[in-house]
C-alpha cells in the first residue's frame, strides 16, 4: 500500500462515522457499562517506540477506572515509557449480526502498593491486604482512566443507529463529572 492508501484506510470510520446516526449519549453509556461490568477480561494494549504488547488480563470496573492487578510482565515495558493504553473487549465473533466489542483509549498510571486507593481495590475484589502482603514480591495495579470508547454493537441497528458508536471521556482535569 502507498502512503495516500494508508492514511485513506486510516480515515475510514472517521468519514463513516461523521454520517451515521448516533445513538443519544445516556442510552449508550448505560449500554457500555453494562456491557463492561457483564465481562472481566480485557487485552491490555501496552507500548514504547517500536515496543508493543498485547496482554489478556483481567479486570473490575468501580468508580469510572479500570483496575487490574498484575504480578509483572512485559507489559510494565510499555507502561514505563508511555501512560496511553488502549483495552479490547468482546465477544466470540458468531457474525456480522451479533457483533459485541469495544476499544478503550486511556491512560494508565500504577497505584502504590498498599496506598488508600491499593487497599480499596482490594477490599473491592475481596483479596485480604494481609494475603497480598505475604506475597513474595507485591502485586501491582494497574488504573487506566477512560478518555474514549469505541464500540460496536450489533444491537445498535436495532435501534435505528449505526453499529458503531463513540463514548468520549472528559479530560483528567474535569474527571468529576465523568462519562460513566
Amino acid at each position: 500500500m502507498t502512503n495516500k492508501e494508508y492514511k485513506a484506510a486510516a480515515r475510514y470510520w472517521d468519514e463513516k462515522d461523521a454520517k451515521s446516526i448516533k445513538l443519544d449519549q445516556n442510552q449508550l453509556k448505560t449500554m457500555v457499562e453494562e456491557y463492561i461490568l457483564a465481562n472481566n477480561t480485557c487485552a491490555l494494549a501496552t507500548g514504547a517506540g517500536e515496543y508493543v504488547r498485547c496482554t489478556p488480563i483481567e479486570y473490575s470496573w468501580h468508580d469510572g477506572f479500570f483496575w487490574m492487578f498484575s504480578e509483572g510482565g512485559k507489559k510494565f515495558i510499555g507502561l514505563e515509557k508511555n501512560p496511553q493504553v488502549c483495552l479490547a473487549i468482546f465477544d466470540r465473533y458468531d457474525g456480522f449480526g451479533k457483533l459485541h466489542g469495544m476499544q478503550i483509549m486511556g491512560t494508565a498510571e500504577l497505584i502504590e502498593p498498599f496506598s488508600e486507593e491499593y487497599a480499596l481495590h482490594a477490599v473491592f475484589k475481596k483479596i485480604p491486604l494481609d494475603a497480598l502482603r505475604r506475597l513474595p514480591s507485591p502485586m501491582h495495579l494497574i488504573r487506566v482512566r477512560p478518555t474514549q470508547i469505541d464500540c460496536l454493537f450489533s444491537d445498535f441497528k436495532e435501534l435505528g443507529c449505526s453499529p458503531r458508536q463513540t463514548l468520549l471521556f472528559q479530560s483528567n482535569e474535569e474527571s468529576e463529572n465523568r462519562a460513566i
